[in-house]
């Protein structure tokens, strides 16, 4: 039987669009990065929401983890998630800010009363006020906040009970201005480093000791090239998971609701791992031989106080802090 010329044109289109259709039917895929090991919480996490996220779409979003820092440093990676070269990123305010100023205020040490307080806050309209600045200005959207837990110090050889004893201390800090502004205030040698170099920092003696929440610490494996553990509890750290604004649009609507519910599950679960952990590891680190100091902490938090918020006040804007105190 022959065709007509129309039905022959309807037969080679159809043909031809049957493979783009069938490419075109492909996952979407999200990258996600971070710098800590895969035995911490937070890389847990993300795993945790790829399978949740794989089952309940029937395949259609494919999370991707990438953990130790694969994808770049912190600051590589919010850069590449601004600029949608990377689809997820969680990383502390502080290195967010190099975009959205303001909101390293959340970081700031000494600011939350406890773990509850900071929670308050990050759920509060004050803090929407700052995700939708970064939709605006940056591109990237606050999927939700993780609990990545209360920093403490760790020195290799000096024993530190006082900011007097970390006159001249090498200290190990994250690429953030209030941290360094920190370390300042106690009169150490803030030392800015990637984590990623961090272990051999330590083992070298490049750096004198570093700071970070307890679960860090032993996922980092510091302990074996620290001798002392200084449970200082300087700043309350949350993390944010931040999303591409133009990787978010391009999720169907249905489905990116199934995305941020994951997302939210897994860092529940990350958020009372972390407590978990830190209930126990101070005993931990001590039974491994590292010694335990548990120092007056109004000693830190008095210098730091004294100059850290009016330092910062125009950078997070007049009145901020006292904003979130008061929650």
């Amino acid at each position: 039987m022959k065709l007509t010329r129309r039905q022959a044109l309807t037969a080679t289109a159809a043909a031809l669009a049957t493979p783009h259709i069938a490419r075109a039917a492909g996952p979407v895929v999200l990258r996600w990065g971070d710098v800590q090991p895969p035995s911490h919480p937070s890389p847990m996490s993300i795993e945790r929401a790829a399978k949740e996220v794989k089952e309940k779409t029937a395949g259609r979003v494919e999370i991707q983890g990438f953990p130790s820092g694969q994808l770049g440093g912190s600051r590589d990676m919010v850069e590449a998630v601004s600029s949608g070269a990377q689809s997820i990123v969680t990383e502390g305010a502080g290195i967010i800010g190099q975009f959205l100023p303001q909101v390293t205020i959340i970081e700031a040490p000494y600011i939350w009363r406890d773990a509850a307080h900071m929670a308050r806050a990050l759920a509060s309209p004050v803090f929407d006020e700052l995700n939708k600045a970064l939709i605006a200005k940056r591109d990237m959207r606050i999927v939700c906040s993780t609990y990545y837990g209360m920093r403490h110090l760790t020195s290799g050889k000096r024993e530190v009970h006082s900011p007097a004893d970390m006159v001249g201390f090498k200290l190990r800090v994250p690429e953030v201005d209030t941290y360094t502004a920190m370390a300042e205030a106690w009169g150490a040698k803030p030392t800015p480093m990637n984590f990623g170099e961090l272990y051999l920092a330590l083992s070298q003696g490049a750096v004198d000791g570093q700071e970070n929440p307890l679960p860090t610490i032993q996922a980092g494996k510091f302990a074996e090239v620290q001798k002392y553990l200084v449970l200082t509890g300087h700043i309350i750290t949350p993390r944010l998971v931040m999303v591409s604004e133009t990787a978010w649009q391009k999720i169907p609507t249905a489905d990116r609701d199934i995305v941020a519910a994951a997302i939210k599950s897994a860092s529940a679960w990350n958020d009372a791992e972390i407590a978990r952990q830190e209930a126990l590891l101070a005993d931990t680190f001590k039974a491994a031989g590292m010694t335990v100091i548990t120092p007056d902490i109004d000693l830190f938090r008095k210098p730091v106080l004294a100059t850290v918020p009016a330092k910062f006040e125009a950078k997070w804007g007049k009145g901020f802090w006292d904003r979130l105190q008061a929650l």
